[in-house]
């Protein structure tokens, strides 16, 4: 039978055909999907993890224990997992370990255009990557197979569009894979150096057998077309090459690492011009310029963003993209906004009124970088922010005054110990963590301060007040964002403070089934005066057309204008 699969989904069901039985994650976009499916197969279990090291590592225990599993992860993600990446390169695996990594070129929901096909090179394991929804199952399935003839991790790399397109996939049934038996085995699996010098001898050997199996596996396949045109490609550039050169000959590369080399030189030898199409870094690039070979690549096509068929068409035959419809009039950007009711909105207004310096994090908060908030400083990574601000702090003292932002779900991923830092190295900055019950920039994921599981399933709930005060924070306060005289209150009071301080702004996301707006804001003519401090806090209801307008279609009643305006001038009108 097949199914239109989502390229996620189809990673979830090549795990489950697998036989694969424990998952462990972090959301981020485009990986959170893969996780989220997996969760639907009861022979699965599937978890959330606070990070995505602790995630490889429940990953890499469980196939210790010799089981198939799996961890899935952004392309930033596995930075924050390359130390026990690098580390099980080493111990090689007991069932099937496979490292599904979402790379995102365009950076659509991202703050950089890392190559996770160089983390695959530096840890000296296998890396493949599939073209379409249907090698995403297979490829997962072969992942898992290889993983275990080759005693070591996978990593399965994806992109943007690969993990979120659709394409037929044919279902399988479930692998009845038995599970390896454990044993102990300290030279392998504990590396201290005495072991861990042995197990360099092995890896460099599983190198040398990867390389030469490169060179013959079905993963890597050759169609001769004309030969006056010879493509080198893999993943996403597959397909927009075919489409672009339909006549060339490929050599399609399914197994990006390592590299064949035979495969390529003979190849290159039966095209007169030879190609690499590939996005992000000239990875493939350069083995084949190491080879030898002359190769045209990114002196041609970017290295940077995504490609297209019509860019390759351009490139590489000269035929300009047909131009495009335009409009007569130049048409308005459109920016990335917090929702209506986004609890976040109140914080930020408060923020840039104080004019404080504020060291951001990664999360949907992220967007009051933007105007009209405008109050963020800095956003680096997922935790960087409380670090920052206490390295803000010791270089140049409390002018001007620094808070950090954080949510919820980042702060239990890699907020704690910069907290921690602060209280131990005696610093004095304020830390927010905005605490709206939910991780909201990837979809709604649970998350241990929400007290459910992946499943749904009741579970223990993180307390941050007194996570807080369990590592030396005396001061914390919770406040309510969308009461902004209150939250501003609480604010100047600690940032004046001389010791380290938390603010847990509490408000639960807008986009909850829980949230119950009821009504809409209406605006008294009488009463307004247009001195458009409504507009500050940069609700996508509030306009200005002659007047304050507000677009009964985007308001949802959350009230915060209503709390902003000084006049009086926003009420509640009550809908049916």
């Amino acid at each position: 039978m097949k199914e239109l699969l989502l390229g996620n989904a189809a990673i979830a069901r090549g795990a489950y055909e697998a036989g694969a039985k424990v998952f462990s994650s972090y959301p981020g976009t485009p990986s959170t999907e893969i996780t989220e499916n997996a969760a639907k197969y009861e022979e699965i279990y599937a978890e959330w993890a606070p990070n995505e090291k602790v995630a490889l590592e429940v990953a890499i225990g469980a196939s210790v224990a010799g089981v198939r599993s799996c961890a899935c992860m952004k392309h930033v993600g596995l930075n924050v997992a390359a130390d026990p990446l690098f580390t099980v390169g080493y111990t090689g695996v007991g069932g099937g370990l496979v490292v599904c990594v979402a790379d995102d070129p365009g950076m659509h929901s991202s703050q950089n255009e890392q190559d996770s096909r160089h983390y695959a090179e530096a840890a000296k394991v296998l890396m493949l990557e599939p073209s379409d929804s249907a090698e995403c199952k297979d490829f997962m399935k072969k992942a898992f197979a290889l993983s275990e003839e080759f005693d070591s991790p996978v990593l399965l790399r994806l992109s943007t569009r690969i993990a979120h397109s659709q394409s037929l996939v044919e279902l399988e049934e479930r692998e009845n894979v038995p599970d390896k038996a454990y044993a102990k085995d300290a030279m392998k699996y504990v590396m201290m150096p005495a072991m861990a010098r042995g197990r360099h001898v092995a890896v460099e050997d599983r190198l040398e057998k990867a390389a030469a199996f490169a060179e013959t596996t079905e993963l890597n396949t050759v169609e001769y077309g004309d030969k006056k045109i010879g493509i080198i490609t893999a993943g996403t550039g597959y397909f927009y090459a075919k489409e672009a050169l339909p006549d060339a000959s490929f050599l399609k590369l399914g197994m990006v690492f390592p590299l064949p080399e035979k495969l390529i030189r003979d190849f290159a030898a039966n095209v007169e011009k030879l190609y690499v199409i590939e996005e992000l870094d000239p990875f493939i690039e350069n083995h084949v310029k190491k080879l030898g070979i002359a190769v045209e690549g990114k002196n041609v096509m970017p290295i940077k963003g995504e490609i297209t068929a019509a860019m390759i068409r351009e490139k590489i035959l000269g035929t300009a993209a047909p131009e495009t419809v335009k409009a007569d009039e130049p048409i308005p950007v459109r920016p990335p906004v917090l929702c209506p009711g986004c609890p976040h909105r109140g914080m930020h207004y408060v923020l840039k009124k104080l004019g404080l310096r504020v060291t951001g994090d990664i999360g949907c908060y992220t967007l009051g970088a933007l105007a009209p908030l405008e109050s963020i400083d800095t956003c680096v990574c997922m935790g960087a922010g409380i670090g920052m601000a206490h390295g803000m702090e010791m270089a140049t003292g409390r002018d001007p005054k620094t808070v950090a932002i954080i949510g919820d779900s980042t702060f239990m991923h890699s907020g704690i110990t910069g907290l921690i830092n602060v209280v131990y190295n005696k610093g004095t900055s304020t830390t927010i963590i905005l605490d709206n019950s939910i991780t909201g920039m990837t979809g709604h994921q649970q998350n241990p301060t929400t007290g459910l599981t992946l499943q749904g399933e009741p579970t223990k709930q993180v307390d941050l007040e007194a996570l807080c005060h369990a590592i030396g924070i005396e001061r914390v306060r919770i406040a309510d964002p969308f009461d902004v005289d209150g939250f501003e209150k609480v604010v100047k009071e600690e940032v004046a403070a001389e010791e380290p301080s938390v603010i847990i702004a509490q408000r639960p996301c807008a986009l909850l089934k829980s949230v119950k707006f009821t009504g809409r804001a209406a605006v008294d003519r009488e009463k307004c005066k247009n001195c458009k401090m409504c507009m500050k806090i940069g609700c996508p209801a509030i306009s200005f057309k002659d007047g304050i307008v507000i677009d009964s279609t985007l308001c949802n009643g959350c009230g915060l204008c209503m709390n902003v305006c000084k006049f009086g001038a926003l009420v509640k009108e009550e809908t049916k």
